[in-house]
């Protein structure tokens, strides 16, 4: 592994990748995320850029310690988030962003362990007194089977798209719902336009 740097979007590329056109189905094994929770609009939440900053903080202070320690690179992966709401239309179709519930979090190697992400969070704590180190957890987190696919453009422009998963797609195809609505977040609203974002969009799903 000296000399290279890993990173996991091309090592899974079958998970971060999926086409624009299609829903695909996959199957998703356990892996391990940094997590943190919280609630509301995530344009307007404190609570979101401030859990946002907490886990980027500690991701690139696990990925220095691992070099460091172990010689080995590696990319910090996008932040990935899950959503609900009481009523799937909040989500879905309404749009209504202050009934959101989330989930925001980043995928980690195998090289870090629990042991290390605790002894992590408490220096990042120390050194940067960030707001919400404190909240985030580490976890495994296990999908299974799921449909994905990717979007392209804003966020706002995901309905059409969700509308067509959920009322249309995995009925007519002999599927249910079986976890929370997922999305990994490729690129950076910060950093393009929003007619460039590319968005990943699971659904965890089971056969009737």
């Amino acid at each position: 592994m000296f000399g290279s740097k890993l990173d996991l979007k091309k090592t899974l590329k079958h998970l971060y990748s999926p086409p624009v056109d299609e829903f695909v189905l996959v199957e998703v094994p356990p892996m391990n995320y940094l997590m943190i929770d919280g609630a509301g609009d995530p344009n307007t939440a404190t609570g979101y850029k401030t859990a946002l900053e907490a886990l980027f903080a500690v991701s690139y202070a696990l990925k220095f310690a691992v070099k460091k320690a172990q010689g080995i690179d590696y990319a910090v992966m996008p932040p990935e988030g899950l959503w609900w709401a009481g009523d799937e239309r909040v989500f879905t179709s309404e749009r209504n962003k202050d009934e959101w519930s989330w989930t925001m979090m980043i995928l980690q190697p195998e090289y870090v362990t629990p042991e290390l992400v605790q002894k992590t969070i408490a220096e990042v704590h120390a050194k940067k007194q960030l707001a919400r180190t404190a909240d985030l957890r580490f976890e495994t987190y296990h999908e299974g089977l799921c449909l994905q696919k990717l979007h392209l453009g804003s966020y706002d422009d995901e309905t059409p798209t969700l509308i067509r998963l959920h009322r249309e797609f995995i009925p007519q195809n002999g599927y249910i719902e079986s976890g929370k609505h997922h999305e990994i977040y490729l690129n950076s609203p910060d950093r393009v336009a929003p007619g460039k974002l590319r968005t990943v969009l699971r659904q965890p799903v089971r056969k009737l």
